[in-house]
């Protein structure tokens, strides 16, 4: 840890030689991912992810210095799969000392799209600024005919730069479209057109840098609770775990988990969050040992009410947040809460 605040101090040294710049200061903070990724050859769809450095992927779009002074920063050069939350706490801790010494007025992070949602999610959770904040990726390598990655970064550092961009919360930006961190999820596995927010849609679009921002009742509020960055760099995240449910499944990945010592378990459950008699049981039994339990859903739309079937106290709902968005904020919300009431106040800022 001290050789990692060394790090960010000495990156906070070389960004306060820009100067007075008049336009706007952005720094982007590569992850590595496809967008950095190099196809075996063009015609190839096999290809090796987390290959370009940040100053590469800068050089890809020379037409955005003419929006923005931008300067690169790599955090981590992996496949999104690979992510991790000790990952999502550095990035968090360099972005707070960005913002918190007026280093930068937005931040673009470059991700793998695999798991893009989560990191965008967790940081918008811990980010405590208004200053914009951006995620994009890509889903074609960089050597690909039709590469998005160059087009996809263009836009994220316009949107960066944006003033009207400010106090909405962590975007993800891919394919023209902006979306919240908290809705958005990947719905195609291959397609440039990979991201949606099923329930409520895009924010806005952005075409050649310029961004529209859609009727205000499609943005959210910023939750009321905002988790210290600064203490999270001191511990261990709890450990969350998530299980599926589907015809026929049995209690003993649930119990499994529960005997290893796991924290807080989502059920990712079928319809309206429901779960097999034998995962019932074992939910009851856990929520009366004191582990934490949300009921989410598999399905897409409509998340999970509190007038589900089967209800029980002390079990949590995740509303309109995925089983992958409801275990981030279940890591989180243990980290000051225990109580089942207190831990559904925070899922239901997710309507």
């Amino acid at each position: 840890m001290k050789k990692y605040i060394l790090t960010v101090v000495a990156l906070v040294c070389f960004l306060s030689g820009w100067g007075q710049e008049t336009k706007p200061r952005i720094t982007i903070i590569a992850t590595g991912g496809t967008i950095a990724g190099i196809a075996h050859t063009p015609a190839e769809n096999a290809y090796t992810p987390a290959q370009l450095t940040v100053e590469t992927l800068i050089r890809q779009i020379p037409q955005i210095t003419h929006k923005a002074s931008v300067q690169g920063l790599q955090l981590c050069n992996i496949a999104s799969q690979h992510m991790t939350p000790g990952i999502w706490v550095r990035l968090a801790s360099v972005v707070d000392s960005l913002f918190s010494g007026d280093h930068c007025d937005g931040v673009v992070v470059t991700h793998g799209t695999d798991t893009m949602e989560e990191t965008a999610f967790f940081l918008d959770l811990v980010n405590t600024h208004e200053n914009p904040v951006v995620f994009t990726g890509s889903m074609r390598p960089s050597n690909s005919p039709g590469a998005d990655g160059p087009a996809n970064l263009y836009n994220a550092v316009c949107l960066a730069a944006d003033p009207a961009a400010g106090a909405k919360g962590v975007l993800v930006v891919m394919n023209e479209y902006i979306f919240s961190a908290s809705g958005v999820t990947k719905t195609h596995t291959v397609n440039p057109q990979a991201f949606e927010n099923p329930d409520h849609g895009p924010l806005g679009t952005i075409r050649g840098g310029n961004a529209v921002f859609y009727h205000p009742c499609h943005e959210r509020p910023l939750p009321e609770k905002r988790f210290s960055i600064a203490e999270l760099v001191y511990q261990d995240l709890p450990r969350v775990d998530i299980v599926l449910s589907y015809a026929g499944a049995t209690s003993l990945l649930f119990d499994t988990l529960v005997e290893n010592g796991t924290e807080g378990i989502v059920i990712a459950g079928v319809g309206h969050g429901n779960y097999s008699r034998q995962i019932e049981n074992s939910a009851k039994k856990a929520v009366r040992q004191g582990i934490a339990v949300v009921r989410a859903t598999r399905v897409l739309k409509g998340g999970v009410s509190s007038d589900t079937e089967n209800t029980f106290e002390g079990q949590v709902v995740s509303r309109s947040l995925s089983p992958q968005k409801a275990r981030i904020l279940l890591m989180l919300a243990l980290t000051v809460f225990r109580e089942p009431a207190e831990i559904q106040h925070l899922f239901d800022q997710y309507p």
